[in-house]
């Protein structure tokens, strides 16, 4: 009895950022919206560590190293599910600037290659 394997279609967002642009079973479009996507993740997170600063100092229970482990996991989560949302519109905005040039090559390259 042979079995075939399973094939199931991987979505941008569950690869981690290293392994988008090696991945055969995405399309060049699936990758730039998923590096877009990781992209604004990363700037969420320096917004998010930015206002997450306190404007004086705590002597709560949570501050020194463990306070500071706790909230880094909690704003690199936070951000991450505000990308994925796709509400903020920072990585549409993202991938349409590097879709529109590099579609405008391709238009121009075929229409040379068609005309010529």
């Amino acid at each position: 009895m042979e079995t075939s394997p399973l094939s199931r279609r991987i979505s941008a967002e569950q690869l981690p950022l290293e392994r988008l642009a090696g991945n055969s079973q995405l399309s060049e479009a699936e990758k730039i919206a998923g590096v877009s996507r990781h992209f604004e993740a990363v700037l969420l997170r320096q917004f998010l560590t930015e206002a997450q600063k306190p404007m004086l100092k705590s002597k709560s229970a949570m501050s020194g190293a463990t306070g500071a482990i706790y909230q880094d996991m909690m704003v690199n989560q936070l951000a991450d599910e505000i990308s994925k949302t796709g509400k903020f519109g920072l990585a549409r905005s993202f991938e349409a600037q590097v879709v529109s040039p590099h579609q405008s090559e391709a238009a121009k390259a075929k229409s040379q290659t068609a005309g010529g």
